[in-house]
């Protein structure tokens, strides 16, 4: 149950009082109050048991714009940002990726639109923060709940308004010149425009969002959810893949056009869930997962393509593509985390500026600060986005064929991860945040029970790159022997570098390059993986099989970790990278390797369905049983 609360000091004299009343009923609100002081705020808030909802009586806008803040997805706390000039009373507020990091700061990035969700777990925060500042003081009453919830340390985020209209009003003409304002915007078309996101990559800005808000209005119309969006992109690229492995000029054209087709719906059911404000966490893990799925199969279709052609590696090249972009991805994700506990840590990233990595972030925020320029551009497709990458695939793919779309995909995307790698490197140095000391290190290293009974080590980033070292050269030992008929030997020697690897898990990830460690693990464990199979002769297709498996485990917990939720419901059943390690060491000594893959590739997409299906369907319904209606 939504609870909304509208602070105004006279409720009986305030016209905008009862507008907002409505407009919160609009938006959403289950029950609407009004608090006379932040006294009488504070024990509503107590009884409150699901999301509460907060605004003065001072503010004019959408009803839109209090719905997105109602529903934002970014996070449970949310706080309305504008940009006007503050007025007296009203609190500043400095913003730094999509989070409030100060509240009253001379350092100002907007002011504080006078309205707020905050999440259950807040709660507490904020019946505190209410009694508190129950008393006068500089700010309005609003503003002073604000500034004292961010005081305990509530994470705040941040929702702009963009094309609709939202101001705080501090007498009759002010008023009038907002509703003014609030009447000359069409609200849904607004809304619509607001569906595709505001900072897109190059191919996605010119080549999609000039027409899939049409396709996003008609699925609205026609009452096609979000979900059904995506499936459907999942059967384009499917097909697509389909179409790129069967070969002929026909085919591999008509595999570009769906390949493009579904890129397309893959823009449109994200922005159909912000023109509906249709959320859910089960939508934004399927959408990640799916869009991860699709990228890879289409990979599958143009190795089977490339070999059908004739050339010897077409798996190799496909095996090449999904490990690189998977690793790439790890990297961004902790990287991202990286940023954001930096966020909340001003004074450490400001530190050192005149450094190299002050000059490079300095010149980063320049160039995204300068939209639309060349350089920005630039910057924002050298990095090989997913527009980017899908975008090539299909044109070198239609052109030229499935071999010179994998090499041209690999040849950017190492390009891109250096450069990236690199550069984020130097930052990280100058950031100096242990981001891996705020989650559950374990977990997102996927370890496993065999890592953790091992005796801790002290350093863990030399540990796991010496692990991908040792893995990627008894990969070329691999290929080399098998090119020449003899056997691998060694195993042992290799097994005990993973070992070593595990060894590190329990160490304290506090250095200021440890969020590279998770990366470092995947890529280690995927070239093992691949150099056993190699090694013991297994099929290609099967060695990407068992990958693309390990690929969406991996993936499962790069969502979670986004989303801070706990494990899935069976991840101890996925036995953690050193014991399928340790199971596919083993399966090379004895010469079972490819019945060794099969079978765990079997096993773990089995405990994988059977933990999604647990996580979004079981325990949910659950929940919902164990909820009794009153009386």
């Amino acid at each position: 149950m939504t609870l909304a609360i509208v602070l105004a000091a006279d409720p009986a004299a305030s016209r905008l009082t009862e507008r907002l009343a409505a407009q919160w009923r609009r938006a959403g609100a289950d029950d609407v109050r009004i608090a006379a002081d932040l006294t009488e705020l504070a024990d509503l808030v107590a009884d409150a048991t699901g999301p509460v909802l907060v605004s003065g009586a001072d503010l004019v806008a959408h009803t839109a714009v209090l719905k997105h803040l109602a529903t934002s997805p970014v996070g449970p706390t949310v706080a309305l940002v504008l940009t006007d000039p503050p007025a007296p009373g009203q609190a500043t507020v400095r913003e730094e990726r999509g989070q409030v990091v100060e509240v009253g700061t001379a350092d100002a990035s907007g002011v504080f639109g006078g309205a707020l969700r905050v999440g259950a777990a807040d709660l507490p925060a904020l019946a505190d923060a209410a009694r508190n500042a129950a008393g006068s003081g500089p700010l309005g009453a609003v503003d002073r709940l604000v500034a004292g919830l961010a005081a305990r340390g509530a994470l705040i985020f941040a929702h702009r308004v963009r094309l609709l209209v939202a101001h705080r009003v501090g007498d009759e003409a002010q008023r009038e010149a907002a509703e003014a304002a609030v009447a000359t915007v069409d609200e849904d078309r607004a809304e619509l425009k607001l569906s595709v996101k505001e900072r897109d990559d190059f191919f996605t800005t010119f080549f999609v969002s000039t027409w899939s808000p049409y396709v996003t209005k008609a699925a609205a119309r026609i009452g096609i959810g979000p979900t059904g969006v995506t499936m459907v992109s999942v059967v384009f690229a499917v097909a697509a893949a389909v179409l790129f492995g069967t070969g002929g000029r026909p085919a591999l054209v008509a595999g570009a056009v769906l390949l493009y087709l579904g890129f397309v719906l893959d823009c449109v059911d994200g922005q159909l869930a912000r023109y509906t404000r249709h959320f859910s966490a089960w939508g934004g893990w399927l959408d990640t997962m799916a869009d991860r799925f699709k990228e890879y199969v289409v990979y599958a279709g143009l190795g089977f393509g490339a070999t059908h052609a004739g050339f010897r590696y077409g798996w190799a090249l496909a095996l090449a593509a999904m490990t690189l972009q998977t690793v790439r991805h790890m990297t961004d994700t902790w990287y991202g985390a990286l940023h954001d506990e930096a966020a909340r840590r001003p004074k450490v990233v400001t530190a050192d500026a005149g450094g190299i990595g002050g000059k490079l972030n300095a010149a980063s925020t320049r160039v995204q600060a300068d939209t639309g320029s060349v350089s920005y551009w630039l910057k924002r497709t050298v990095v090989f986005p997913i527009g980017e990458r899908w975008a090539l695939i299909a044109i070198a793919a239609a052109l030229f064929g499935p071999l010179v779309a994998l090499v041209a995909v690999l040849v950017w995307g190492a390009l891109a991860f250096a450069y990236t790698l690199g550069l984020r490197t130097l930052r990280a140095r100058w950031m100096r945040v242990p981001v891996l000391t705020t989650v559950d290190v374990g977990l997102h290293r996927d370890d496993g029970l065999l890592a953790r009974t091992l005796q801790s080590m002290r350093r863990p980033l030399p540990v796991a790159l010496v692990a991908v070292l040792g893995a990627a050269a008894l990969l070329g030992w691999a290929l080399w022997a098998v090119h020449g008929g003899r056997d691998v030997p060694g195993w042992g020697v290799i097994l005990a570098l993973v070992l070593l690897a595990g060894a590190a898990s329990r160490a304290p990830h506090g250095g200021s390059l440890d969020w590279l460690v998770p990366a470092a693990l995947r890529a280690a464990e995927y070239l093992f993986a691949i150099a056993v199979g190699v090694a013991g002769r297994a099929p290609a297709w099967l060695i990407f099989g068992y990958v693309l498996v390990l690929t969406l485990h991996h993936y499962d917990l790069t969502a979670r970790l986004e989303k801070r939720q706990s494990a899935p419901p069976l991840h101890a059943a996925t036995l953690g990278w050193p014991g399928r390690s340790v199971l596919l060491a083993a399966a090379a000594t004895t010469g079972t390797v490819s019945f060794a893959l099969a079978t765990m590739t079997a096993y773990l997409f089995v405990v994988f369905v059977a933990s999604v299906v647990l996580a979004w369907v079981v325990l949910p319904a659950r929940a919902l049983g164990g909820v009794r209606s009153p009386g």
